[in-house]
């Protein structure tokens, strides 16, 4: 796919899943606003909002974030954080190459610093988290998960381990 300089509402609406009202809605509430807002035209109507692809990066981000469950309000908290306590902003923590890492457990969202330390962003971002145990066995959530392996069934209908198969 090849970047555009801007993207129309209509097509980050298609490209999130966001509706044209939570796009104006996030714009008006502060959450990201876009690099082209609406103007009125000589005719008596509005442009539509143009986002940069960075725009729109974030944009998915915070889309996938939302259906996970968190709050506009929770979105919000965490794009502030991001930028008071780190100097960054959401696509630098999710993909540009920014010295912090976002990550989260459904629940949470944390920041992982690249001298290793955490903050739940949502608690206490200021206060870094304590880890037990050696940090270089973490895991980056963004790996791909491995199917569960199937075991092989002999002919006589039982597994390998003498066990009959689960129903699937």
């Amino acid at each position: 796919m090849r970047l555009k300089k801007t993207y129309s509402s209509r097509e980050v609406a298609a490209f999130t899943g966001l509706t044209a009202r939570q796009l104006q809605a996030w714009d008006a509430g502060g959450l990201l606003s876009a690099t082209i807002p609406p103007h009125r035209t000589a005719a008596g109507g509005y442009t539509e909002r143009r986002y940069t692809p960075i725009e729109l990066f974030e944009l998915l981000v915070l889309a996938d974030l939302r259906q996970r469950g968190f709050t506009v309000r929770q979105l919000h908290d965490v794009l502030q954080v991001l930028q008071t306590q780190f100097g960054h902003r959401l696509f630098d923590a999710t993909g540009g190459g920014g010295s912090v890492q976002l990550l989260t457990d459904g629940r949470e969202i944390y920041a992982r610093t690249a001298a290793g330390a955490f903050f739940n962003l949502l608690r206490m971002p200021s206060q870094p988290l304590l880890v037990v145990g050696d940090e270089g066995l973490l895991k980056d959530l963004g790996l791909s998960v491995r199917p569960k392996r199937r075991r092989r069934v002999s002919g006589s209908g039982k597994s390998s381990r003498g066990r009959r198969p689960a129903a699937e």
